[in-house]
């Protein structure tokens, strides 16, 4: 059962919110939309009220709002499969004689069509499932931080600091400091560190440590951004596996989440900042690692794919190793959060997880990150079965982030998605006229085309992730 309904649960809501956000949207506008479907294929229930047939079918992985629209055939290849033809007639079962098309006879008004409406309506309607994506996303954090509070991360420690060519001051920063106060105010854990610095105002920030004072210079030109600030200093984090990218060296030696590194060629590994400097220094060298695996000593030998990367300092590229792990978060305790105080913090973690998709988005296309990483549909049911199994927090984390990643996505200037179509009414509004249905076939062609291939890419990466590790665990 878990695994029917959490998948549904994950797909059915994040794409019922978005296809809401259309519907709302046109119906405000006064457009025409005779269906709601959620769902493709064969339909498993369907009913209609007033004026707009309501559908539940049997491929979850989808949905659409048909709307009038005078490009009925690109309309219907844009919003799930032509209905041409499928208007009812007298006799049939459902027809009424005293509803629109397809349901009855009567035509549809002028002032209803889609094309009827100005630009800013058609945009409006066009945005609005990202727009309710993202609400969607918004609310979900919030319930989440009411719920359980916030994450707040005791340790006070130093894991690592990243060289910056224009703050100089880091380097007297070092692994295993203990920050005691910034600019002049004690703290207790790290998020109260990185608000701070995040926050910082005037030229500079003092860090105090159990070693002395650093004043780093910030917010001038030429000088670090507070925000920059915080992503240069880690905390320690223990050398624990969170996670193992998919087709990665870490992954085909069998390494997996939860497992504890010990020692690599022999050198003892304290935190991940160790790790990450051994496997960073033996790019396409074979390494003896040693990890604790259910108490046990297990002993495993990798070789770190080389990796080109820029010296921050120098601007060169270099080659350094990676074995594709990822570290496990560190150890949090739970700290209660007022409902308002929630409100910010959840439109910041909306922000930050829209960033971060639109940061893979971007590596994906450079080929910065891997198109084998790239995950479809099995990876995201086995995510939500996962998540299932950890808790409703980690469940409704899911939704949330998946919630904007459909929003991200559907921003993406491919012409079957929203930012297409929206790319493609106002070009069509700056030329006077619409395009030719010839060119809208085109147009139409190029972007399913774009998105089958996404697809069959997605599905080919989950199935063989999904053999590896059959054939892994054999």
């Amino acid at each position: 059962m878990l695994r029917l309904a959490a998948p549904i649960l994950v797909f059915g809501l994040v794409i019922f919110i978005h296809e809401f956000g259309h519907f709302v949207a046109a119906k405000l506008m006064g457009v025409y939309a005779p269906r709601f479907s959620i769902g493709f294929g064969p339909a498993l229930f369907r009913k209609r009220r007033g004026e707009t047939e309501y559908v539940l079918a049997v491929l979850p992985l989808g949905g659409y709002v048909r709307m009038a629209s005078r490009h009925d055939a690109e309309a219907a290849l844009l919003e799930g499969g032509s209905e041409e033809g499928s208007s009812l007639k007298p006799g049939d079962p459902g027809y009424d004689p005293e509803a629109m098309m397809p349901f009855g006879p009567k035509p549809i008004p002028e002032n209803r069509w889609f094309e009827s409406k100005s630009l800013p309506a058609r945009l409006l309607i066009m945005v609005a499932g990202v727009v309710m994506n993202v609400v969607l996303a918004w609310a979900v954090f919030v319930l989440i931080n009411v719920r359980y509070g916030e994450p707040v991360v005791p340790s006070r420690v130093i894991g690592s600091v990243h060289a910056v060519p224009s703050a100089p001051a880091l380097s007297q920063l070092q692994r295993g400091d203990t920050i005691l106060r910034v600019n002049g105010t004690p703290v207790r854990n790290w998020n109260q560190i990185a608000e701070l610095l995040s926050s910082a105002e005037g030229n500079s920030v003092g860090i105090v440590t159990n070693r002395g004072r650093v004043q780093v210079p910030v917010g001038g030109a030429g000088q670090l951004a507070p925000s920059d600030l915080v992503a240069a200093i880690d905390v320690k984090l223990p050398p624990v596996i969170g996670d193992v990218v998919q087709g990665s060296p870490a992954a085909k030696a069998g390494l997996q989440a939860g497992d504890s590194i010990v020692t690599i060629g022999g050198s003892p590994i304290g935190d991940w900042s160790d790790l990450l400097e051994r496997v960073s220094a033996s790019p396409g060298v074979d390494q003896r690692f040693e990890i604790v695996r259910a108490g046990k000593l297990v002993p495993f030998t990798i070789r770190p794919e080389s990796t080109s990367v820029k010296d921050p300092l120098t601007k060169q590229p270099r080659m350094v190793g990676r074995i594709g792990a990822v570290a496990a978060s560190p150890p949090t305790t739970r700290e209660p959060m007022t409902f308002g105080h929630s409100l910010s913090v959840a439109f910041e973690q909306t922000w930050r997880t829209g960033g971060l998709i639109v940061d893979v988005v971007h590596k994906l296309i450079t080929r910065e990150v891997p198109l084998n990483q790239l995950g479809g549909p099995i990876a995201i049911t086995r995510a939500s079965v996962e998540a299932a199994k950890s808790g409703l927090e980690d469940l409704l984390r899911l939704i949330a982030m998946l919630s904007v990643n459909v929003a991200v996505l559907n921003l993406l200037p491919i012409p079957i998605l929203d930012g297409g179509q929206i790319l493609l009414n106002i070009a069509e509004e700056a030329k006077g006229a619409p395009f030719s249905m010839r060119t809208r076939e085109y147009i139409l062609r190029v972007g399913l085309v774009l998105i089958l291939m996404i697809f069959v890419l997605s599905t080919f990466n989950d199935l063989k992730a999904l053999l590896s590790r059959v054939f892994t665990h054999a």
